[in-house]
């Protein structure tokens, strides 16, 4: 059986052909960047919804330089 986020388990047999890879996931399933880091030490209290926008202003900077 495959794990998912937030559906408990799940067969891979019972699911379509074209997702079926496995991907190999992090242990709690969190991305853990430069600006999930530079957030952490900028706030007291971290899980914040102040900070989660912090989090996402940055990486849509990160990603805003990319093309």
């Amino acid at each position: 059986m495959m794990k998912c986020r937030g559906m408990g388990m799940m067969d891979a047999s019972k699911m379509p052909r074209n997702t079926r890879k496995v991907t190999a996931l992090k242990k709690g399933g969190s991305v853990k960047d430069a600006c999930y880091h530079k957030v952490k030490k900028q706030y007291k209290v971290f899980p914040s919804a102040y900070a989660s926008g912090a989090i996402a202003k940055c990486r849509k900077k990160k990603a805003s330089g990319r093309s």
